[in-house]
């Protein structure tokens, strides 16, 4: 397993090379052209970007604006501030309008690390799976950043992708399909099943390995479309494991695992379940890893929990 770059110059790459033969293309930043790692695009297609400076709203209504227009309009800026300050409207002029806007939300989850609550974006699935018309995707790696990115441009309907920074490991085979509403199962086991989203994706791998050696077989599934959402691949993990594990850098309340939580309690079905994320509290402080290792968001807190599911 390799160690690719992080996703958020995957995107940028992507954009860049996109927009060589796309001139509809056109990048909003709202101050995060450098966090975005979009100064390259910037020297190289100085006409296909737009700086509104630190002021959210403006970046999603003039994204909205040039949309209508039909460009092709890629909005990034800090997941914690664009799904905040934006709200409105990314709610009113994006979806309720139906402007195919891709918002692209950086550095989310805790990739802030140190800069605290403020920075941290712990709600942004939760209130964006709460507006009509608007697919949400989280990728885990290089491959399905990418391919995200490919499926945005041209996908003429509203988008929020989410972002961190670190550097990922290549997940996928050559073999591998990425398809918006389909989750990509990377590993199989029938013992316990990983269900992950985004960055959290390869430390539940990881602990999936760890868990190997131990006897117990899992599975691990990489859940980067949480809107549409794979409810088929769902049932069908939960028919065939024993026990399911949700993994994601969210808050508990309103992500990934209460998603898969109640789709599962509306079939009637029943076996152990846990969610792990952030919990509904005064978050810890410390580098993303370390506020991972806190939370058991870690190989080795995976493992531990694994372990005691299977046990149930």
């Amino acid at each position: 397993m390799n160690l690719g770059i992080p996703n958020l110059v995957a995107f940028a790459e992507t954009l860049e090379a996109l927009a060589e033969n796309d001139h509809k293309i056109v990048a909003v930043t709202s101050d995060s052209r450098g966090s975005g790692k979009l100064v390259a695009f910037v020297k190289k297609y100085p006409d296909q970007i737009v700086e509104v400076g630190i002021a959210e709203q403006n970046l999603v209504g003039m994204a909205t604006g040039l949309a209508s227009t039909g460009k092709k309009v890629f909005a990034v800026s800090p997941s914690c501030f664009l799904t905040a300050r934006s709200l409105e409207q990314i709610k009113n002029d994006v979806c309720y309008s139906d402007n195919p806007v891709n918002l692209i939300g950086i550095s989310a989850g805790v990739s802030y690390g140190a800069l605290g609550t403020t920075h941290h974006s712990l709600h942004d699935l939760a209130v964006l799976r709460a507006i009509n018309n608007l697919n949400i995707i989280v990728p885990a790696d290089n491959f399905e950043t990418r391919n995200a990115i490919k499926l945005a441009a041209n996908l003429e309907e509203p988008v929020f992708i989410r972002f961190g920074k670190r550097a990922m490991y290549d997940l996928h085979s050559e073999s591998s399909k990425f398809e918006l509403g389909k989750g990509i199962k990377i590993k199989n086991g029938k013992d316990v099943a990983f269900i992950a989203t985004g960055e959290t994706v390869y430390p539940a791998l990881q602990a999936a390995e760890l868990l190997e050696k131990e006897g117990i077989g899992c599975r691990v599934i990489s859940m980067h479309s949480i809107k549409p959402f794979d409810e088929v691949l769902l049932l069908e993990t939960a028919q065939n494991c024993g026990a399911i594990i949700t993994v994601e850098e969210h808050s508990v309340n309103g992500g990934l695992g209460e998603l898969c939580a109640g789709l599962l309690m509306q079939q009637g079905i029943a076996l152990p379940f846990k969610i792990v994320g952030i919990p509904d509290e005064y978050t810890a402080t410390g580098s993303q890893l370390e506020i991972f290792q806190h939370y058991g968001i870690s190989p080795e807190g995976l493992f531990k929990m694994g372990k005691e599911i299977v046990k149930k």
